[in-house]
């Protein structure tokens, strides 16, 4: 497979080939959909941004600490084909990794990441289980309770929007945005009836 043709198909096979994890795997997806949101929105590649979001992670329960992950994992991404500049935006989510974060696509993987697993924990706390009951109000409030999901990094929540060039609350309306079109696939319908 030449770099030119990775799909986003080929980047869930790799996913699920490494990643046993449901919760792990809803998480690809759940920054797959604000990644995917956000190329959209700037009229960037589409499926690029897919793989980036779907494999960002991949390597994390064969190299699960900052001493490996997403270091080891870059190998294997470059011998199934994955592009270089899909492999620099991933070593560059991982502020230990050494690698700036440059192109716009950098900055979207980063801003994304962390954002959209606090938003996945602002869903599960909701009477329904639900993204579509969260809002960004009260998200910006709940990241004041360090207690809350409290293995979310917020400074990077507020740098990767801030980096990315938006106000923080119209990051979060993006992204829950984005997630809510995905709702049923990230399993976040919860109850809702609305």
């Amino acid at each position: 497979m030449t770099e030119a043709t990775f799909s986003r198909q080929a980047a869930w096979q790799i996913l699920c080939e490494f990643v046993q994890s449901e919760s792990l795997r809803k998480h690809a997806l759940a920054v797959e959909a604000c990644m995917a949101s956000y190329a959209r929105q700037l009229g960037e590649d589409e499926e690029k941004w897919r793989v980036t979001a779907l494999l960002h992670d991949f390597d994390w329960e064969i190299h699960p600490d900052l001493e490996r992950h997403p270091h080891l994992g870059e190998p294997i991404l470059k011998e199934r084909g994955v592009s270089d500049e899909i492999r620099r935006a991933i070593l560059s989510h991982a502020d230990y990794s050494g690698v700036t974060r440059e192109s716009v696509l950098e900055k979207a993987l980063y801003a994304c990441d962390e954002l959209s697993g606090f938003l996945t924990a602002m869903a599960y706390v909701k009477p329904t289980k639900s993204i579509l009951e969260v809002e960004p109000a009260s998200v910006l409030k709940k990241m004041k309770d360090k207690a809350f999901a409290r293995t979310v990094n917020r400074d990077d929540i507020r740098n990767g929007a801030a980096d990315f060039g938006l106000e923080l609350e119209a990051h979060i309306a993006n992204c829950i945005a984005a997630m809510r079109a995905e709702a049923d696939a990230l399993g976040l319908r919860g109850s809702w009836e609305g």
